[in-house]
């Protein structure tokens, strides 16, 4: 990785390298990673190497005074630790991108659109445990409470390669608070993710292939929102893929932000095309499903959230819910 860092330190200090902004900004995409990778490398020899001289001085001097500050430093080691390894399995593609993620209630009213709202406060939570900046790209409100959809970008390195993990169905089981007679109700509620691809990807989008809508922005966001067709939305004809923003203040922002948003759900549709091909060649690769439960959240009889796919689970169903579910996104990356 040093070597590869160097090779590209190297590049950019060639005679009209600054010239090419486009190939400069490339280089420094592919820097940034490795830098951050390394830097997190020296971090942990340090907190090993610290770790160490306490060991030595505590048995050398026989002083049991520094036994919690062992302990401390240790837990937080190992801890670092094996966030870095599972970091290192993100080897996709596109797991180091932000990630876009939207959620949509499923059939059942009311129910099930205070259960993507409380999903939608358990990936905000998530994103802020990781210091993710969380931007909101398109919000449809519920008729009486909760959201019926909404679209998230996560920035910040590897979030796509985190979250690409929580693509699914989500159900959940409690006793409805907006049921007179307390009885015990299920909803789902559907979570997809894609990439984020920058303007400088390689991927290009055929334009004439792409129906533009404008419409008058139905979410609270000012007089000028709400008074003029700022909210855009996209439809990929071939592929009926649609996509839509209206929270920027001007069409232009939103137009932009849907191409983006268009260019990494096709990304993904030739990912996805790519795998069913070696698939084929190679006859054992795990499907890529839309629209398969992934994970229930049960909160009556009993507590408990389970991953149907790693069996991963716990009782600890208030803490899921304020955004602990890395357990969940390990064990699916170990699973690998």
């Amino acid at each position: 990785m040093e070597k590869q860092l160097a090779e590209l330190r190297a590049k950019m200090e060639q005679p009209g390298f600054w010239d090419d902004v486009e190939q400069a900004n490339k280089v420094n995409k592919q820097i940034r990673p490795l830098e951050e990778t390394l830097e997190k490398n020296r971090q942990l020899q340090g907190m090993a190497d610290e770790l160490e001289t306490m060991l030595l001085l505590a048995e050398e001097e026989a002083d049991d005074s520094l036994d919690e500050d062992i302990q401390h430093l240790g837990e937080m080691l190992h801890k670092e630790a094996e966030a870095f390894k599972l970091s290192a399995l993100l080897s996709g593609p596109y797991d180091k991108n932000n990630a876009i993620i939207a959620l949509h209630a499923g059939a059942g009213g009311t129910e099930a659109q205070d259960w993507t709202s409380m999903l939608y406060r358990m990936y905000t939570r998530w994103a802020e445990r990781h210091h993710y900046n969380v931007k909101v790209l398109d919000f449809l409100e519920g008729e009486e409470a909760g959201v019926k959809s909404v679209t998230l970008l996560i920035q910040g390195l590897n979030a796509y390669g985190y979250l690409r993990s929580e693509k699914g169905v989500h159900r959940l089981v409690r006793i409805s608070p907006f049921d007179a007679a307390a009885r015990r109700h299920t909803s789902f509620a559907s979570v997809d993710v894609t990439p984020e691809l920058a303007e400088d990807t390689d991927f290009e989008i055929n334009m004439d292939e792409v129906r533009i809508d404008t419409y008058r922005s139905s979410g609270a966001g000012g007089q000028h929102v709400n008074k003029t067709d700022s909210a855009v939305r996209m439809t990929h004809i071939p592929t009926g893929i649609v996509v839509q923003c209206q929270n920027e203040r001007s069409q232009i922002q939103n137009r932009e932000q849907c191409l983006i948003m268009l260019r990494s759900k096709l990304a993904e549709v030739r990912e996805a095309e790519r795998l069913a091909e070696l698939q084929q060649i190679k006859g054992e690769l795990k499907k890529i499903e839309w629209g398969s439960q992934i994970r229930s959240y049960v909160f009556h009889p009993y507590t408990l959230v389970k991953d149907h796919r790693t069996l991963a689970e716990t009782g600890n169903i208030t803490a899921v819910m304020d955004g602990d579910i890395d357990m969940f996104i390990n064990a699916y990356l170990i699973m690998g």
